[in-house]
Formats: C-alpha cells, sequence, structure tokens
C-alpha cells in the first residue's frame, strides 16, 4: 500500500530491519510527516503512540524500497547513543510491536493466521477465538557491590572493551529475586545477598523488561562462564572500564547510581 504521509504526524520508518533517519537533523528520529514524500510503499502500518501532542506512526517499508537522498538506515544498537531518552523509548516501543507483528502472524493453538483485534492492541484467531497480545520477556539486571567496588563484565557479543553489570532472563517458575541469585551464581560463580528492586526499563532488543536491581556480594571467587563470560573483574571508582553502557539504559543508570553513592562516600 502507498504511504499517505498525515503532515501533522510522526513516522518511524523501519526497512530491512534497520530504521530510517535523517542523519542531518538535530533529532534523527522521527520523521515529520510534512517532510515525507508520497513515493514509499508500506507493507505495514500502526498506530503506537503520540509525540509532542501528535500521533506516532511505526511503518514497515516493503524491501525493495529505495531511499530517497538525504535519509538513511540503522539499526537500533548503533543509535543507542545519538537518540534522546524520549526518542529512544518510543523507538523501542515501536522496535518491540515490529517484531511482535513479525513473529506472530498465526495461532499457536491451531495454525490459523490471526488478524488484528478491532478494540485491543492484540491479534485474534478467528478459528478458535484465542487472543494474543504483545510478547514482553522479562529479565533482569543487576550491580553487584562488595565494599567500594563494582562488579563488571562482558560478554563475547558486546562492543570491543565494553563491561556492563550482569544480566539474564527470568525462568519458568522463578521470581526475578530467585533470577538474579542463579544468574550471578551461574555467570561468575559468587553469591550474593540484600537484593534490592532499583527500577525497570523496556529494552528492545528484540523486546525484554529489564528489572533492575542492586545486591551485595556474599562469598566466593570469580568464576566466568566459559561460553558466556569473556571476562568479570571487580571496578573501584578509580578503575572504572573506558567503554560503559550507553547513558540510555538501565545498566548505565544502574553503574552511574554507584558512581554517585562512591563520589559521596570521598572525603
Amino acid at each position: 500500500m502507498n504511504l499517505i504521509p498525515d503532515s501533522k504526524a510522526y513516522y518511524w520508518l523501519a526497512w530491512q530491519d534497520k530504521w530510517v533517519i535523517n542523519p542531518l537533523a538535530a533529532e534523527k528520529l522521527p520523521l515529520s510527516g510534512s517532510a515525507l514524500g508520497k513515493n514509499f510503499i508500506a507493507s505495514h502500518q500502526q498506530v503506537f503512540g503520540t509525540w509532542r501532542g501528535q500521533p506516532c506512526y511505526l511503518v514497515e517499508l516493503v524491501e525493495n524500497s529505495v531511499l530517497p537522498d538525504g535519509l538513511e538506515a540503522k539499526g537500533l544498537r548503533a543509535l543507542t547513543y545519538s537518540l534522546s531518552e524520549e526518542i529512544f523509548s518510543l523507538t523501542g516501543r515501536a522496535a518491540q510491536l515490529l517484531f511482535w507483528e513479525k513473529t506472530h502472524q498465526f495461532c499457536s493453538r491451531c495454525g490459523t493466521a490471526v488478524e488484528l483485534h478491532p478494540q485491543e492492541r492484540a491479534k485474534h484467531c478467528p478459528a478458535c477465538h484465542m487472543i494474543f497480545y504483545p510478547k514482553i520477556t522479562p529479565a533482569m539486571i543487576v550491580l553487584v557491590q562488595r565494599g567500594n567496588q563494582v562488579l563488571l563484565s562482558r560478554s563475547p557479543h558486546f562492543a570491543q572493551g565494553l563491561y556492563s553489570v550482569q544480566a539474564g532472563f527470568v525462568e519458568a517458575g522463578e521470581s526475578v529475586e530467585e533470577t538474579v541469585v542463579r544468574e550471578i551464581r551461574e555467570e561468575v560463580g559468587l553469591e550474593v545477598k540484600n537484593v534490592r528492586y532499583f527500577g525497570s526499563q523496556a529494552w528492545p532488543f528484540p523486546s525484554s523488561l529489564m528489572l533492575g536491581f542492586t545486591a551485595e556480594y556474599a562469598w566466593g571467587e570469580l568464576r566466568p562462564h566459559p561460553v558466556e563470560i569473556e571476562d568479570a573483574r571487580w571496578c573501584s571508582l578509580d578503575d572504572l572500564p573506558a567503554l560503559l553502557p550507553s547513558k540510555l539504559s538501565i545498566a548505565s543508570r544502574l553503574i552511574k547510581s554507584f558512581i554517585d553513592q562512591q563520589n559521596l562516600l570521598r572525603p
């Protein structure tokens, strides 16, 4: 279908698993309807929120689309260091909805093609009447502290030099606090105590809800998992790695809370 932009709306254009941006604009995303031409062909579009009082459209372009001069496409991870917190949050919501749209096209009970629900942000099966809501995967992320040190590690898939706090997915039958204890034990061989809730963040890689915690070291020696953890270390305020997570992430907020705490304790 041809995309006919609403001049007052804002558009998130997805193309080949990337996002179409204006690299010269102060806000690379979104694209305003008034600036879009009518030469786009969309395979899917939906309203997913509002920004500055105007509707936000998620539009997936057909694979063979040709971008106009001045626009380019980038993956969301590549954009995390250049988007504002508000735009990252909206883009993350769009990314999660797009992932759900692509991966939930058939009923998991009877195999019938599902349809958009007429009244809710959901899909329903016209044959067996099951209703499916966007899938969100809960995961924990935790900052472990030992005195004036914080535990940081890196996975093999991280960008070169990047260190972060520990994270892992919640398994069936677990509380998130139990996940914290299990994941720290499995990933680095340590036991923790005083697990406390810190905050949460929707994390669109591809569809997680990150539940943040702090915990204190209880006992044990660092034994990084041979596959999942490339390196793990205790760091003080004076020897933090040069590359830490994007300021848009809850990982960054956890680390900043440690830094602020340590600065307050300095004489």
